[in-house]
């Protein structure tokens, strides 16, 4: 008798079966389910934080260096009430108001732990979401690329006052803040602390401010905050060490000479760029390249090798340094040309779903709401 082979492994039951998992609830992630909805594809959302998590760790009123018009989505204006450039907060409220208004199935919190190719179904993908399963013929990977700070490597940079993210301003008065870089966040940074009333010691390991790739609204009010010396600027310096008492750099003089400070700081900022987590291409075996491991995929159609997993957003640039390429401005496109290789496929129906729609439904509910509660 010939030997049975083994059985392929069982598929997972799933809680849920839809068109297309979008994994990132960011501008593009959001954009793009937005697009397919619109074409009669059943997509939804999961970001492992908030909506916009991203935007939402920026501190409070910073603002974008694009233009309004760049970064709006979904053909959905944003207007800002003195028609500056939008803050964290007014973005992450025109976030929430696009996804109410286009009704997009956004779960939040909801980090994906493993994605799947379902093993008796060819393009069809299994998708885990803590402890359950999602099945989809698709999944668009807009996760981004700033995920975790970059790290100095040095002893005592996980100690509790050293911090990769700039927080409420408002918390540093008084206090005597090392900040750590040269480029935007890093000036910033400087500036919004010194404006506060903290005492701001700028650490950066080349000779001079980067001229190119400083914010144009930043860069003379920085110089001029160094030459008066309201803020100290330490060039071509180096942290070693942090301690709980003490902060160890190494510098470089003008003559060439090097030399050792020992500085006492009440908070350290390593503002120094950030990394993108490569977890889920990791696990899928999606190729990348340099510079920093970008993941390879056809730009005509935004899929990867693997048949019905995409890239979307900045997650297509990897790990970007400093000479950022990919921003949110130029991605728009992304959604357009994903969905129309969906589309292609046979993924989708031939009408729009009625929750992509924005219908008279919505001011019915409106107005019953308003014969209900009048004093609102």
């Amino acid at each position: 008798m010939k030997p049975t082979e083994p059985n392929a492994a069982a598929p997972h039951e799933p809680n849920r079966v839809c068109d297309v998992v979008v994994v990132g609830g960011g501008p593009i992630g959001i954009e793009t389910a937005i697009e397919m909805r619109r074409n009669g594809i059943d997509a939804i959302v999961v970001e492992a934080g908030p909506l916009g998590h991203t935007i939402s760790w920026w501190a409070p009123q910073t603002r974008w260096f694009s233009s309004n018009d760049r970064i709006s989505i979904a053909g959905v204006p944003l207007n800002t009430v003195d028609q500056a450039k939008a803050s964290r907060e007014e973005y992450l409220t025109y976030l929430r108001c696009v996804v109410d208004q286009f009704k997009v199935p956004v779960e939040t919190f909801s980090r994906v732990e493993k994605i799947e190719a379902r093993p008796d179904e060819p393009r069809r993908w299994q998708v885990r979401v803590q402890s359950k399963w999602i099945e989809a013929s698709a999944v668009v990977l807009a996760i981004g690329g700033t995920d975790h700070p970059n790290r100095l490597n040095i002893p005592g940079e996980d100690l509790p006052h050293v911090d990769g993210y700039l927080r409420e301003a408002h918390h540093y008065h008084g206090r005597r803040v090392l900040i750590v870089g040269g480029r935007n966040s890093a000036v910033e940074a400087a500036i919004r602390l010194h404006r506060v009333g903290a005492k701001v010691t700028l650490s950066y390991h080349r000779e001079e401010l980067p001229t190119a790739s400083i914010k144009y609204w930043l860069r003379p009010e920085i110089d001029g905050l160094i030459r008066s010396k309201a803020i100290e600027a330490l060039f071509e310096s180096r942290v070693t060490a942090i301690t709980p008492e003490r902060v160890d750099l190494e510098q470089t003089l003008p003559d060439g000479r090097h030399h050792t400070l020992h500085m006492q700081f009440d908070d350290v900022l390593t503002l120094i760029g950030y990394d993108q987590d490569k977890t889920l291409f990791k696990q899928l075996g999606i190729a990348m390249e340099d510079p920093g491991g970008k993941p390879v995929h056809d730009d005509a159609t935004m899929e990867t090798a693997l048949p019905g997993i995409y890239v979307a957003g900045t997650a297509v640039g990897g790990t970007q340094s400093s000479k950022y390429q990919v921003f949110l401005e130029n991605c728009h496109d992304h959604a357009t040309k994903i969905t129309k290789h969906l589309l292609e496929n046979g993924i989708g129906r031939s009408e729009p779903s009625d929750e992509a729609q924005t219908d008279s439904s919505s001011d019915t509910a409106l107005n019953r709401q308003i014969e209900m509660n009048p004093e609102s």
